[in-house]
């Protein structure tokens, strides 16, 4: 069995996800100690019971320490099923964050997997639903997976109540990526969207104008698309991504009460033009999520910027075998 000490490197949620996550690929039974035993509320949250519990589903594992607060886990995975799994994060629990961990392990079951999740598509701390649509999928699919993802409802902090349908279709192995050149700029494309009730102060229309006056300077063609939807709490935001000949990159803001929408139009798109000036063909909140397929494939990636979430990744990484090794801002496996 493996021991993994989540209070090392990030020392967050992200140690336990990643570990989990490969504990069901290889099979290996891990024990994680000292789960965020460095934040203010240490150890397990609700979000993060939910993300192990569905990875349990889908591969059939017994679960020791599975309670709210608990700073001590053993996960042991039985064989990776097939079929359909329905996850209820409860509130606004991120969904992405919860198939960050379910789509490696899906990705080689012996059929295809269908999930339903239920939660929070645009919250604090994570990913939010077009990142992982139009940033994540594509560059996953250059590694050979195959995952159709479909937002059903979008679920804004506190009520959640987001509903997201994702396809997936299994793989026999990954293939092996070199990802050092961005190459040129194709196009760049977002989403503002915003709760209806906020419709007649046209906050979706400001986040995409002010995203755009800093995005007019640029020679290329630029498409933010703007919705408004009736979630169950109010809400806003704006993803952005760049779609280049090799990858995608790609930046987000998220509204909040008192935070004006030019604000959040504005963060997404200096966001999105520091990722462009780097010339890197992966941006710094892709570089942790990479990690694992990187791990499995064998390759070499170019990061914006190595964060501790993306050094701590590859900790995890490498106590499953694996060996992999930074070079300045190169990952290589």
């Amino acid at each position: 069995m493996i021991t993994i000490d989540g209070s090392k490197g990030e020392g967050g949620g992200a140690v336990v996800r990643t570990a989990i996550a490969l504990s069901a690929l290889t099979g290996r039974p891990i024990r994680i100690i000292n789960i965020r035993a460095g934040r203010s509320n240490p150890g397990l949250r609700a979000q993060h019971l939910n993300a192990i519990k569905a990875v349990a589903m889908l591969c059939t594992a017994k679960v020791r320490g599975l309670n709210l607060g608990s700073k001590e886990i053993e996960f042991s995975p039985d064989k990776i099923k097939h079929g359909k799994l329905n996850v209820d994060i409860g509130t606004a629990g991120s969904i992405t964050l919860v198939l960050q961990s379910l789509m490696i392990p899906a990705s080689f079951a012996e059929k295809d997997v269908k999930i339903e999740v239920r939660g929070g598509t645009d919250v604090r701390w994570s990913p939010p639903i077009d990142y992982l649509r139009f940033v994540t999928v594509p560059i996953m699919e250059k590694f050979g997976l195959n995952v159709k993802i479909d937002l059903l409802r979008r679920g804004y902090y506190p009520k959640g109540g987001g509903i997201v349908r994702v396809d997936i279709r299994p793989i026999e192995r990954l293939k092996r990526i070199n990802l050092v050149e961005r190459g040129e700029i194709k196009c760049i494309n977002g989403i503002s969207h915003a709760h209806i009730g906020l419709k007649e102060r046209k906050v979706a229309e400001r986040q995409a104008n002010s995203a755009r006056k800093d995005l007019f300077k640029l020679d290329y063609d630029l498409k933010i698309k703007k919705e408004y939807v009736d979630t169950l709490s109010y809400g806003s935001g704006i993803t952005l991504w760049a779609e280049t000949k090799n990858s995608v990159i790609g930046a987000d803001s998220l509204g909040e009460r008192g935070k004006r929408a030019e604000v959040v139009g504005q963060e997404a798109a200096l966001g999105i033009l520091e990722e462009i000036q780097s010339n890197d063909p992966i941006d710094k909140y892709m570089g942790d999520q990479i990690i694992p397929y990187l791990a499995l494939a064998s390759g070499r990636v170019k990061v914006s910027e190595i964060t501790r979430h993306t050094t701590t990744n590859v900790d995890i990484a490498n106590e499953f075998g694996f060996n992999l090794k930074i070079k300045e801002d190169i990952i290589e496996s």
